[in-house]
């Protein structure tokens, strides 16, 4: 099980994109945050924004919610649980890769290594800093 995942989906859980945000996926988040309002946007019936405007959160139990508005809502949210978890997961396998295996793109063959890589992200490095503007990752030497 990989803990990271398993708090990035309860955080989805919370709310679809949070777990992306814990990740530092950002544009991921931002997708889901979006595609969760847009959801909402698009399947909300009129009367039902018409009474949450005149009631605030008390309309939601004097108003009937669409079985379709649920069912989409529930469908963005467990897919980005889902996507969330698999994020962790690839997040951690790449974090395992040696250096040298990253570069190889995963085939376990061995390169030379760079020493203008990233040893955690494997990304192109600037010399004048001492972290990784990628990752953050803080560089020895």
């Amino acid at each position: 099980m990989n803990r990271r995942g398993l708090l990035a989906g309860f955080l989805s859980l919370v709310y679809p994109g949070l777990g992306h945000v814990y990740l530092r996926s950002w544009l991921r988040a931002l997708g889901w945050f979006a595609l969760s309002l847009a959801t909402a946007g698009v399947l909300m019936p009129p009367e039902l924004v018409t009474a949450f405007q005149e009631q605030g959160v008390s309309a939601f139990s004097t108003v009937d919610i669409p079985i379709e508005l649920t069912a989409a809502l529930l469908a963005v949210r467990a897919f980005n649980i889902a996507d969330a978890y698999l994020v962790a997961i690839q997040q951690a396998r790449v974090r395992s890769m040696s250096t040298a295996e990253r570069k190889a793109g995963g085939t376990g063959e061995a390169v030379e290594s760079d020493p203008d890589v990233c040893p955690n992200c494997g990304r192109e490095l600037d010399d004048d800093l001492d972290f990784c503007p990628w990752c953050t990752e803080e560089l020895n030497g």
